[in-house]
């Protein structure tokens, strides 16, 4: 079971997340390596919302691939290279994730494996037994 919660004391997010997930009881932990904008053959889109959402694309794959969707995140943590990508970023996500709003943290950094790569997301899962 997953519970996810905004306990009082800290900042309610002003965006689609949850400050903490609480994973509990028997089930499946998926953890997913960070995904980044590239298509299945190869392809890195030059564009950044392109790898944005393809990024979030290949993360919902891996997920279905073991029996889950969004609504099974339990925390995603974003890499982006440019605080201009924020608001994009946030609006592939929030069409992406049905309503989920796991826990998530967002970082700017100076660069990623290869400098085309605009966006990364890690995440992890959890399915019930």
């Amino acid at each position: 079971m997953i519970t996810f919660s905004n306990p009082q004391g800290v900042r309610t997010p002003t965006s689609g997340y949850s400050l903490a997930a609480l994973v509990e009881g028997p089930g499946q932990r998926l953890v997913i390596s960070g995904q980044i904008g590239i298509t299945p053959d190869g392809t890195i889109p030059a564009d950044h919302d392109t790898q944005i959402k393809q990024a979030l694309a290949n993360l919902r794959t891996i997920l279905a691939a073991h029996g889950m969707g969004p609504k099974h995140l339990v925390k995603i943590t974003v890499f982006l290279t440019d605080v201009a990508l924020i608001k994009p970023w946030r609006a592939a996500r929030d069409a992406a994730m049905e309503g989920a709003a796991p826990a998530s943290t967002l970082l700017i950094v100076a660069g990623l494996a290869d400098p085309r790569f605009v966006v990364e997301v890690e995440a992890e899962a959890f399915l019930s037994a």
